[in-house]
C-alpha cells in the first residue's frame, strides 16, 4: 500500500486509516498555497490523517484559451519545493508531457500525477515511471475501470511499482459525471492504493459559458460514499474562497469546511473497519 512507497515526510501512518491528498487546484501565489498547506497540516496532524499536499504548477487542459494556466512552470515548481522543505510535507503535482516528468522530479516532487485525459499516453506514463517517483494515474472519464489495469502495467513494466489509481467520475452525457462505485473494488484488485477524487467527480463540464460547473454541496455525500466503498485515500481540492479561485472554483471545498468533513469520514472509516474485520 502507499505506506510501502517510502514517501518522505508522510506522517500519521495507520493501516486502519485513509490518507488525504488535498490543496488548491492550481498555484495562484506562494501566499495562497502556504496558507492552505499550513491549515491542512494542522488539521491532519490533530486528526492523525496521513497527508499529501497537492497543487498544479500548470493547467494545460483549460476550457478556453484565456483561462488561467499558471504563474510559470519553474516559479510554480520552486514554490512547491519550498513548501515541501518548510512544512516537511509530501507534495503532488500534475505533469502533461514526458519532458515535464524529469522537470517536476528535479524540484523534489514526491508524487507525479497523470491527468485523466492523458491516462493512456504510454510515453507519459513511462517517463513518469522512470523518475522513480510515486505515480498517481487518474482514471479517464471515458475509461472502464478494468482498463486501468493496463495503464498501471505501463508504469510497472517500466520498472516502477509505486502506483496509485484514482477514480474521478465517468462522463454522463455532455455536461455531467457520475461515479460507478464498482470501480473501487475493481481497481483495488490490481494491488495498488485506490483514491476517490471527490471534487472533480462533482464537476459539470462543457458548459456554454466555457467555464466548468460543479456540485460542491454534494462533496460530503460523495466523500462518505467513497469511504463506505473502501477507498484507501480521499482527494479534495480546497480553497479559502472558491468563488474567486482562478481554476475549478465551482467544485472546490471551502477550506473552513474541511475539518468537519474529515471528522465525519473518520467516524465512517471506523465503522467500515469494524464491519470488514
Amino acid at each position: 500500500m502507499i505506506y510501502d512507497y517510502n514517501i518522505e515526510n508522510l506522517k500519521n501512518y495507520s493501516g486502519d486509516n485513509f490518507f488525504l491528498i488535498a490543496g488548491p487546484c492550481v498555484i495562484e501565489s506562494e501566499e495562497l498555497v502556504f496558507n492552505v498547506a499550513e491549515k491542512i497540516i494542522d488539521i491532519t496532524n490533530r486528526l492523525s490523517i496521513p497527508y499529501i499536499f497537492k497543487a498544479s504548477y500548470r493547467k494545460a487542459n483549460r476550457s478556453k484559451a484565456d483561462s488561467f494556466k499558471g504563474i510559470g512552470d519553474e516559479k510554480g515548481l520552486s514554490i512547491l519545493q519550498k513548501l515541501k522543505e518548510e512544512f516537511k510535507v509530501p507534495v503532488l503535482t500534475d505533469i502533461h508531457n514526458p519532458a515535464e516528468a524529469s522537470l517536476a522530479a528535479s524540484y523534489k516532487v514526491d508524487v507525479l500525477q497523470i491527468p485523466a485525459f492523458l491516462c493512456r499516453q504510454t510515453d507519459l506514463l513511462e517517463a513518469a515511471a522512470s523518475t522513480g517517483k510515486v505515480v498517481n494515474i487518474k482514471k479517464g472519464q471515458f475509461l472502464a475501470p478494468v482498463s486501468m489495469k493496463y495503464a498501471a502495467e505501463k508504469v510497472s513494466n517500466a520498472g516502477n511499482e509505486k502506483i496509485i489509481l484514482t477514480e474521478r467520475g465517468t462522463q454522463f452525457g455532455y455536461s455531467d459525471l457520475i461515479v460507478d462505485f464498482r470501480s473501487i473494488p475493481e481497481m483495488k484488485s490490481y494491488g495498488y492504493p485506490v483514491v476517490l477524487d471527490v471534487t472533480h467527480s462533482l464537476q459539470q463540464p462543457n458548459q456554454a459559458s466555457g467555464v466548468t460547473g460543479g456540485r460542491p454541496e454534494l462533496i460530503t455525500t460523495m466523500a462518505q460514499a467513497g469511504i463506505a466503498a473502501g477507498v484507501d485515500g480521499i482527494f479534495i481540492e480546497t480553497h479559502p474562497e472558491p468563488s474567486i479561485a482562478l481554476s475549478d472554483g465551482a467544485n472546490m471545498l471551502r477550506l473552513d469546511m474541511l475539518e468537519n468533513l474529515l471528522l465525519s469520514l473518520l467516524k465512517l472509516r471506523k465503522v467500515y473497519n469494524e464491519i470488514n474485520k
